[in-house]
């Protein structure tokens, strides 16, 4: 199916373009990924493995499988993901971020067909993947109800697409915008728009439109205490991920 429209965001592809360098610095402008990242890691990695009935404790669980990042920046999900033995594609709309995460990946001794393209073209393609990452992007889309459409597409039938935001609420603006842009800077004053922003209900209602079937979701938890994050079965207030699948043919 041809998509109908182009999703891209030109001025949020600009603000990633401009902190491209400082992909793969634990202590730059994207210092929160870095932190939340094994977080991700585990949930990821524990709904592919029950979904394709894959042994995690094995040297390469996931090899045989295909799998889209998109969104992929500097490829901090993309790298792991591939050492689980996945054939791997990061896409970005950000052209910049590309041969960051290329050059990374080479010095890592890893292939990754990273490439600088949109959901849309990749769909217009008609590329389809076991499993599509769709982490913390369709709250910077022009419209995010096209965007998992276009997603749903690129997803096998039988596979899955894991995807991640942040709620809508006041908890969010108060932590996502207040104190990760404007106390802590983790991120510059206006990487996030709260209204952009999307709440559970709002994203299965989106997913089911699109033509998947949600059938988990979870909360990523930031304890200040501890200065960790965690998975959470119950807290959706600020960030959380969900796994949806698409029906066999």
């Amino acid at each position: 199916m041809q998509p109908t429209m182009n999703t891209v965001d030109p001025a949020e592809v600009a603000k990633f373009q401009a902190m491209a360098a400082e992909w793969w610095d634990p202590n730059g402008k994207f210092k929160p990924l870095h932190m939340l990242n094994p977080c991700r890691l585990d949930y990821i990695t524990r709904q592919i493995a029950a979904e394709f009935n894959r042994d995690l404790t094995s040297e390469k669980p996931f090899e045989g499988l295909t799998l889209l990042d998109i969104g992929c920046g500097g490829g901090l999900l993309s790298e792991p993901m591939a050492r689980l033995g996945a054939t791997v594609v990061g896409a970005d709309a950000a052209e910049r971020n590309i041969p960051v995460a290329q050059v990374h990946a080479e010095q890592s001794g890893l292939t990754i067909d990273y490439r600088h393209t949109t959901a849309e073209a990749i769909a217009a393609a008609g590329e389809q993947f076991d499993i599509v990452l769709n982490m913390e992007v369709v709250e910077h889309v022009a419209d995010p109800q096209e965007f998992i459409t276009v997603c749903q597409q690129l997803v096998k039938p039988g596979g899955l697409m894991i995807c991640s935001t942040l709620n809508r609420n006041a908890k969010s603006f108060a932590m996502g915008i207040i104190g990760a842009e404007w106390v802590m800077r983790w991120l510059p004053k206006g990487t996030h728009e709260w209204s952009k922003f999307i709440t559970p209900d709002e994203l299965y209602g989106m997913l089911e439109t699109g033509g998947l079937t949600p059938v988990d979701r979870k909360g990523f938890v930031f304890n200040p205490l501890g200065w960790s994050w965690s998975i959470s079965d119950r807290d959706l207030s600020v960030n959380y991920v969900t796994t949806s699948t698409k029906t066999a043919a």
